[in-house]
């Protein structure tokens, strides 16, 4: 059975007090929207069509894809109108209309939702609520059957008393769809022409609604405002984090660890306190990550340790290898096994070898290290020339003394060793001791400037 997926995702979003589109407010590192759509992909559809009103330039921009197309609503006229200015474009068998703004909806859900629609039956996704405030409410009739939904302000006393609320996601029949939107009403409190009378309109023709509910009533959550942003936010990471918990992982505190992208974990992995993950992580078994780190499109080969306070991207720590505290592992850069980089070093387009370190204080950027190589504190490579970037490489078991400057190109062939304080702008051989420094002179009888006095 075909399936065409209608995202409507026009509104402003007034309650957000923002410039930006409403659809466009993150949850977990991605758009609301971008959520929504991830879900959409993963059901196969023959075509996804966002329906965009208020901001639809920068939605366009963030989001085109070559699987997505872009319908304009040009005025907001209610959500019947929405998914009407998408109808020309629909010719599958099914139509599943989402919301832009309800990202944790789950896949498992929405096929479950998708079984129920044949050509006398449509699905309608409810969710059962302590509070229904705000919600249209199913109304069933004497033989639980539904027959309507009534929204919120257009709700009788007795209705509002309904604990059943329209989560507005519906699959229906393709061939039903233009048909029913073209006898919308938008006789209501609102004006608007409500998606909703769409139920009554099938009922009055013959069909079934049958109906499912989430596992969570979080899924159907949507976020008209900032703190209903937040609550979505916690949810999402509560749930990311029981998940990794199931695949061996030690959370120090659930509720302070952050997931804003794809994670594959191992087993036996340690997380502390305030660690945020971003994008593509990687981390393999036996990994310990310190206190309030950054991980970002990394991996983290098996026994990796990466301590408090540092901030990695697109970075690769070998296995056993180490980082930090207050280290930051910028893109390009590549830990061998065993390598360590301690406190305050900063690495980007830089592979250091196996068992090799950089203890504290030091820029490495363009570099190849050899295994075994130590660099001193204090030791930059003088990469850039103000145009042009250039390669800094050092063979195994270098010794780079404390405070050095490594003018790139140059090459320090293996077992040579740097003096402190030196300058190295010429190729070292290797064994041989490079010493590139000033020599020292004691000057006797010399006096110590003096202040002015000020007349």
């Amino acid at each position: 059975m075909s399936l065409d997926i209608v995202i409507l995702a026009a509104g402003q979003g007034t309650r957000m007090r923002s410039a930006l589109p409403k659809v466009l407010h993150p949850v977990a590192g991605n758009s609301m929207l971008g959520h929504v759509i991830h879900s959409a992909r993963q059901l196969s559809p023959q075509s996804i069509q966002v329906v965009i009103g208020h901001g639809a330039d920068l939605v366009r921009e963030r989001l085109a894809a070559d699987d997505l197309s872009f319908v304009l609503q040009d005025k907001q006229l209610g959500t019947g109108h929405a998914v009407a200015q998408a109808v020309p474009v629909l010719s599958a068998d099914t139509v599943l209309i989402l919301y832009g703004d309800v990202p944790l909806i789950e896949v498992e859900t929405l096929q479950r939702l998708l079984t129920l629609v044949n050509d006398q039956q449509l699905g309608l996704l409810t969710v059962n609520l302590n509070d229904p405030t705000g919600y249209g409410r199913i109304v069933r009739d004497a033989d639980n059957r539904v027959s309507a939904i009534v929204e919120h302000k257009d709700a009788t006393e007795a209705q509002k008393a309904i604990k059943e609320g329209n989560t507005g996601i519906l699959a229906v029949p393709g061939k039903r769809l233009a048909d029913w939107l073209g006898r919308l009403s938008n006789n209501n409190a609102q004006g608007e022409y409500y998606l909703t009378d769409v139920i009554a309109m099938a009922v009055n023709d013959g069909l079934t609604v049958a109906t499912a509910q989430p596992l969570d009533a979080m899924e159907v959550q949507g976020a008209n405002d900032r703190k209903q942003l937040a609550e979505l936010e916690r949810h999402y990471q509560m749930c990311e984090g029981r998940r990794l918990m199931g695949l061996g992982v030690t959370l120090r505190d659930p509720a302070r660890f952050d997931v804003r992208g794809d994670v594959t974990v191992g087993r036996d992995v340690l997380i502390d306190v305030n660690v945020i993950l971003e994008g593509r992580v990687v981390i393999e078994d036996d990994v310990s990550i310190g206190p309030n780190c950054v991980i970002k499109d990394s991996t983290l080969r098996k026994g990796a340790i990466i301590k408090a306070n540092s901030h990695l991207e697109g970075a690769i720590v070998g296995e056993a290898a180490d980082a930090g505290p207050f280290a930051r592992l910028r893109p390009g850069s590549v830990l061998g096994p065993r390598a360590h980089v301690g406190n305050f070093v900063e690495l980007k387009n830089a592979e250091m070898g196996e068992g090799a370190k950089a203890g504290h204080l030091t820029y490495l950027g363009d570099a190849i290290i050899g295994a075994r190589t130590n660099i001193g504190a204090g030791t930059i490579t003088c990469n850039y020339d103000g145009a042009n970037k250039h390669k800094t490489v050092l063979g195994e078991d270098v010794f780079i003394g404390s405070n050095n400057s490594l003018v790139a190109p140059v090459d320090i062939s293996s077992g040579a060793t740097t003096a402190a304080g030196s300058t190295i702008n010429q190729n070292v051989a290797a064994e041989q001791l490079a010493v590139a420094r000033s020599r020292q002179r004691n000057i006797d009888g010399w006096k110590r400037p003096v202040k002015t006095k000020k007349s």
